[in-house]
């Protein structure tokens, strides 16, 4: 069989949610490492190849990220981790370790402060354990009940108090574990699915996240900034990571709409975004966390490979 026949096969298996781990590495491996570069380090999520009707396992994605040049895969827990160190890898963003969509109830809510500060403690502690660097905080939902829209608003500046409090107490905790909080902005108009929007989510506006943020005053609470998310919700995202320079601990990318590829099918320019982060002497990681629409192994080669400026 020629190499690109047997190409072919492996990409169309893969496609199908067929292909072994090993035959999924040697696609990559024939392909070559495609962050050649390495000024940016890159990260993949792990939630994202592990979706149903992709079924990536951890030890595929642990070959796959290694063989194109990704030292991380993020957001898996500690249960993950050995996985992780076998192959070289780390995690650059550790979840908080909340049940259920973590996203729903955070910081803003007094009502959930000793779970989510616990829970998130706890993280800590196993990501100083493991020398990783930083664990994912939200703000929550808007509501007293972050599961009925019918409830009590909480207000922007009691939300606003209340994580910072929060975080002042976490900020404390970080500093002593060598460990980095990182506050993700989300975006609340994209009603679609739950993982592309998460319409309620009261830290949507990013002028007043970083202002959150600010107010703690702490160099291990930081911003995770989305660039799938800025771009929804304000664009004119170089602008803006300008002015959040200060505060950038993680950035996610993935294409918009749809939170799929980043492709030529979706309206962002990646490159000029990646070498803003250069020019701004960003050292932390980028997290691939588009959701697939094609051939996984695929479009995670051109997305490492766009990314790799």
């Amino acid at each position: 069989m020629s190499q690109l026949n047997r190409r072919h096969l492996l990409q169309s298996l893969a496609a199908a949610g067929t292909v072994s781990a090993i035959g999924a590495s040697e696609a990559v491996a024939q392909e070559g490492r495609v962050a050649a570069n390495g000024r940016i380090k890159q990260s993949i999520a792990y939630w994202c190849f592990n979706a149903a009707g992709e079924r990536w396992n951890l030890e595929r994605l642990c070959e796959v990220a290694r063989q194109l040049g990704c030292p991380s895969i993020e957001l898996i827990g500690p249960e993950g981790w050995d996985a992780l160190k076998k192959h070289g890898l780390v995690c650059a963003m550790a979840p908080n370790g909340m049940p259920g969509a973590p996203f729903m109830r955070g910081l803003n809510n007094r009502r959930f402060h000793e779970e989510v500060i616990d829970r998130t403690k706890k993280m800590m502690d196993a990501c100083a354990d493991a020398r990783f660097p930083n664990v994912i905080a939200f703000s929550g939902f808007k509501w007293r009940d972050p599961e009925n829209p019918k409830s009590e608003e909480i207000s922007r500046t009691e939300g606003a108090d209340n994580m910072v409090r929060a975080l002042r107490d976490l900020a404390a905790y970080a500093e002593k574990k060598r460990v980095t909080v990182c506050v993700e902005h989300l975006n609340t108009r994209d009603d679609s699915h739950p993982m592309k929007g998460h319409p309620g989510y009261q830290g949507d506006d990013l002028d007043w996240l970083a202002g959150v943020i600010r107010r703690v005053g702490s160099e291990r609470v930081k911003l995770l900034f989305d660039v799938y998310h800025v771009q929804i919700m304000h664009g004119d995202v170089i602008r803006r990571l300008d002015q959040c320079k200060d505060l950038l601990g993680h950035i996610h990318v993935a294409g918009n709409p749809g939170r799929g590829e980043l492709d030529d099918r979706q309206e962002i320019q990646y490159p000029p975004i990646l070498r803003k982060l250069l020019d701004l002497k960003y050292e932390g990681y980028v997290g691939q966390e588009f959701i697939p629409t094609r051939n996984p192994l695929e479009g995670l080669r051109q997305a490492v490979r766009l990314c790799d400026v």
